[in-house]
């Protein structure tokens, strides 16, 4: 059986286009970004230290200005967060280089790109920060939020 041209081969992922478009000024938008290991299913994300330090590698960032960062909360195998990018330094390239530091520094080996969507006017950050907080009791990891160890969050 023939596959058609634009068939991928097994193992192939595609490239998601990260760039915010012209019109979208990420300073002034958030987006809600999921980033996940290469191996999913196991836990690689959340123990001590690694989850101490990834949490400590955002507030960082908040601190020297590269993003604002309200929301972020370590899975075993995934990050979520609610970040608003600086103008100085776009998104692509802040999460690109939070990637490869965490890589670096923690071992952490990432999937290639993340997931990522901007917050619209009808999306409330209260709805979407409720869901990544409740994240860890869906998963069955603990049965309230507040016992989850590896969340950060505040507000503006």
């Amino acid at each position: 059986m023939k596959q058609s041209p634009n068939a991928r081969h097994r193992g192939e992922v595609k490239k998601l286009n990260h760039e915010t478009p012209l019109w979208v000024r990420e300073s002034e938008e958030i987006f809600f970004i999921t980033i996940c290991c290469r191996d999913r299913g196991g836990n690689q994300l959340a123990r001590s230290p690694i989850a101490d330090r990834l949490v400590d590698s955002v507030v960082f960032r908040n601190e020297s200005g590269v993003w604002w960062c309200s929301c972020f909360v370590v899975m075993p195998d995934h990050v979520h967060a609610l970040i608003q990018f600086s103008g100085e330094l776009p998104m692509e390239r802040a999460v690109r280089a939070w990637k490869s530091w965490t890589a670096k520094q923690l071992g952490i080996a990432w999937q290639r790109g993340w997931f990522d969507h901007r917050l619209r006017r009808d999306e409330s950050w209260r709805e979407k920060a409720a869901y990544l907080l409740n994240n860890p009791v869906r998963s069955g990891l603990v049965d309230d939020a507040g016992d989850w160890a590896w969340i950060f969050s505040c507000e503006r």
